[in-house]
């Protein structure tokens, strides 16, 4: 306690220079120790040289910062697609931390307004220098505050803020597409009946969706939005008609009526 009391004195006082609050912009909480984070962006053209000769950039803390972006989106994507299969989180996980979204994500922090680099290096044309530092950012947080940090600031402070997992998780594959197709396929009525909308934490909203096939409910799909909902609902009923065939056949067999879905709501015209 008397440790945390006193980093936090030590804080305040350094809250007021310059470097603690530009980084505070970015971060939304002040470094404790400042020298992780200017060399987390200090980018190798402009490498400070060291008492034995080599060379200091943010090329190692960006090695760590990679583990542990990875490490930080895995847990969180397991924890949230609970009844998902490993090929589907990797391939979330890969669409969230690849260069490009780094890219992207430093800039609407305004990490790249913080970077130093030789005038020499084009930006325009190597502009992954930016994802590489939010990589050495993270791992100047983890040096500093440890993996709990870590994990609130990717959660809290990159993911709420500047990316939609479920979109991105649901653009995988669209399983709304494929369960309308398969109705139009086996001349079956579908329909997506939203059941419950709720505000939650941070004014965010929870939507839930029922997937009724004919007259039965099949399952129900949760979402971020109406739409998000609608595409996990699908993704569930294809999932359990591959897993339990028999369901679908017996579905298949109870009617012979056209078709209808929410693009086509009259089979007749």
């Amino acid at each position: 306690m008397i440790k945390y009391l006193i980093r936090n004195i030590r804080l305040f006082s350094n809250s007021r220079k310059e470097p603690y609050l530009l980084f505070h912009k970015v971060l939304g909480f002040y470094p404790g120790k400042i020298e992780y984070y200017q060399l987390a962006v200090r980018h190798r053209s402009v490498s400070i040289p060291t008492d034995n000769g080599l060379p200091l950039s943010n090329e190692r803390l960006e090695f760590l910062g990679d583990a542990v972006l990875n490490s930080v989106v895995t847990d969180i994507l397991y924890r949230r697609f609970e009844t998902q299969r490993e090929g589907f989180l990797t391939n979330t996980r890969s669409k969230i931390v690849k260069r490009e979204s780094l890219n992207k994500l430093a800039f609407e922090l305004g990490l790249d307004q913080l970077i130093l680099s030789s005038k020499h290096v084009n930006t325009h044309t190597n502009n992954n220098i930016y994802g590489n530092a939010l990589e050495a950012l993270l791992g100047a947080i983890y040096l500093d505050y440890g993996y709990k940090k870590c994990k609130s600031f990717v959660e809290n402070r990159l993911l709420k803020s500047f990316v939609d997992i479920d979109e991105i998780a649901n653009g995988e594959v669209n399983f709304k597409s494929k369960i309308i197709e398969w109705s139009q396929k086996h001349r079956i009525s579908i329909e997506f009946l939203l059941v419950e909308e709720q505000v939650i934490a941070g004014n965010k909203h929870k939507f839930a969706t029922d997937l009724q096939v004919v007259d039965k409910i099949v399952c129900r799909g949760f979402g971020s939005s109406k739409k998000a909902s609608q595409q996990d609902a699908s993704r569930r009923a294809l999932q359990i008609f591959r897993e339990n065939p028999q369901l679908e056949s017996n579905i298949l067999n109870i009617t012979d009526e056209p078709v209808r879905t929410e693009e086509n709501p009259d089979p007749n015209i």
